[in-house]
């Protein structure tokens, strides 16, 4: 499935799954579809993993958490979150090494909480972890409050993808 992309999202300095700057993170780069879909991509290494061979769980869950988190720019872009809930379902081992498709959609928008559903996919389709959760919206003047700046983000000064292909999703 080929997704056309309008929007890349910033990256933060020390963010685990977006930060460029920090060592032990996932580096990963997130993109609005023009479905509303956030597509992040991302590769872990071996790090990241808990059984050999495998991404840890906690990581897993972290990049979808960052995907999700996002969908709400679709509709607000200027409006920041905080996950309130979060559930995850894990269909299958993520391996590190290997690109990873992370998505997040939203799928209710309330006046304070908003509700989202997320998948990461591996290369050959297969859907291996699925997650659903709640954020509670907050405004750049509320999370600035709380000692954040806009120095924590930057963007990279690179173009994007026009389009991003979506292997087919199987969930055997």
């Amino acid at each position: 499935m080929r997704k056309k992309l309008v929007r890349r999202f910033e990256n933060a300095k020390m963010c685990f799954i977006c930060g460029l700057d920090n060592d032990a993170g996932m580096h990963a780069n997130f993109y609005l579809a023009d479905d509303g879909t956030v597509i992040g991509l991302a590769t872990a290494r071996d790090i990241h993993q808990s059984y050999p061979y495998c991404v840890h769980g906690g990581v897993s869950a972290s990049l979808l958490d960052d995907a999700m988190g996002r969908a709400i720019k679709a509709v607000e872009p200027d409006r920041w979150s905080v996950t309130v809930e979060m559930t995850t379902v894990y269909k299958r081992p993520v391996p590190y090494g290997e690109p990873l498709i992370v998505t997040g959609k939203l799928t209710q928008d309330g006046e304070k909480i908003y509700e989202t559903c997320g998948e990461i996919i591996l290369p050959d389709g297969t859907v291996a972890v699925t997650a659903t959760g709640k954020y509670f919206k907050m405004s750049p003047e509320r999370l600035a409050a709380n000692g954040a700046d806009e120095s924590y983000k930057f963007l990279v000064d690179e173009a994007f993808p026009e389009y991003i292909d979506i292997p087919e999703k199987s969930e055997t």
